[in-house]
């Protein structure tokens, strides 16, 4: 099958290689003989987000951020459209908080979001930076770990009964108080997690190409042929243990 994914402005949100991310799903994809075709969409370009199956933004510092927001945010609409109708969604770090209603900066500047995660975001005074473990339960009922890396100064706070990406086993998460990290819409997830993110946490990869594909298939559920994952692990178990080391649990 295709898998048709929207690469929101790869030349500015792409921090510690969060491009990778796309890279783990194209050789999943294809290890399944499926084709992964990625469009970048710059600032200013206009295609149909709702045909697309998968839609990703990475991360990037504070200029960048600011650079891409206006544009984004005239695309609110669309976004919330395609994540209504199916299509999944990936957005770290600076993607995450910008898909959220806010950010408020130190200077009390506000920066308008897309909305489409139900949360605000201010900016804090220290930087909140290490390994992250986190316990995640999707659909299907079964937890699972998954491993990352921190690094922002932004406070992330969700509203009363969103969901969460996970829960804080070791790292700080959204905000170092409340133990979640990321949020859940539908088939869209936003997460702090850099590294990238996806390597290290197979699982996650294949939820997110069986949500795709799912799209694809106008909606048919799709079961995806697990992989032997042997390097994966390996590197799963390297990032838990750094976070585990960090201290005590949040």
């Amino acid at each position: 099958m295709r898998i048709s994914v929207g690469h929101l402005y790869p030349g500015y949100l792409n921090i510690y290689a969060d491009r990778g991310n796309i890279a783990v799903l194209e050789r999943r994809a294809a290890l399944r003989g499926h084709a992964l075709e990625v469009r970048p969409i710059g600032i200013g370009e206009q295609p149909d987000l709702a045909g697309f199956d998968l839609l990703y933004v990475g991360g990037g510092q504070d200029r960048e951020q600011a650079l891409v927001a206006p544009d984004l945010v005239e695309r609110a609409e669309a976004i919330q459209s395609a994540n209504a109708s199916g299509v999944a969604l990936l957005a770290v770090c600076g993607g995450y908080q910008l898909l959220g209603r806010s950010y408020r900066g130190r200077d009390g500047s506000v920066m308008p979001g897309v909305g489409l995660f139900p949360h605000e975001t201010v900016a804090g005074t220290a930087r909140m930076i290490g390994d992250v473990l986190l316990e995640c339960e999707l659909e299907d009922g079964e937890t699972r770990e998954l491993a990352g890396f921190e690094n922002h100064i932004g406070r992330t706070l969700l509203d009363p009964g969103a969901a969460p990406l996970g829960r804080v086993l070791f790292g700080f998460g959204n905000d170092g108080e409340s133990g979640l990290e990321g949020c859940r819409v539908g088939r869209a997830i936003g997460t702090y997690l850099h590294g990238p993110l996806l390597p290290r946490n197979p699982w996650l990869a294949d939820w997110l190409l069986a949500q795709a594909l799912a799209h694809s298939s106008n909606g048919e559920p799709i079961t995806l042929e697990p992989l032997a994952d042997r390097l994966e692990a390996s590197a799963f178990r390297v990032a838990a243990e750094r976070a585990r080391k960090r201290g005590g649990q949040r």
